[in-house]
């Protein structure tokens, strides 16, 4: 069972995988819920789509006087390293990792940032094994429900960060 952890979670401002708006971290340590972490970020390259606004709500109104990746990126690494000094070792968790591992990968090429090679494990892998046909979707609310978690804010980078902390706890 894994126990240690960092769920995470990105919304972007457009399709570019690096235009990171908002941020959630949940810090898991010995299965229990030991920090958790909010920002909103100003998006790089700096504009909003439609469709994204729509998912998350969050507009340039919202982030035009947010910090940049970097400034946010030191920030998490504080509430990390404060549970676990060699955060090298503790793997981080996503619904859809290949989602937020490319965020994270993107941005930190965009800023130019030497990127530590984190290791992800996707609770949407892991929720298509566990549970299998007996869900109607793998959606991070269905699978959260399923795990006895009722995700009220989806598509809040927090929120959705710790639903997947649950669904981990659940079923990784």
């Amino acid at each position: 069972m894994l126990r240690d952890f960092i769920a995470i979670d990105f919304e972007t401002a457009n399709e570019q995988p690096c235009s990171v708006c908002s941020v959630g971290i949940v810090i898991v340590k010995d299965g229990e819920v030991a920090d958790s972490f909010y920002s909103l970020i100003q998006p790089e390259p700096n504009y909003y789509q439609y469709f994204c606004q729509r998912v998350h709500g969050l507009s340039a109104r919202d982030t035009d006087d947010a910090p940049v990746f970097p400034t946010v990126w030191e920030e998490i690494e504080k509430h990390i390293e404060a549970i676990f000094p060699d955060s090298s070792l503790v793997p981080f968790v996503a619904h859809n990792a290949r989602f937020d591992a490319g965020c994270l990968r993107a941005v930190f090429r965009v800023y130019q940032m030497d990127y530590p090679d984190y290791r992800f494990f996707d609770t949407l892998t892991a929720s298509r094994r566990w549970f299998g046909r007996s869900l109607p979707n793998h959606q991070l609310q269905t699978v959260a429900a399923a795990c006895g978690y009722d995700l009220l804010n989806h598509h809040h980078a927090l929120a959705d960060a710790e639903a997947c902390a649950a669904i981990a706890l659940c079923i990784l």
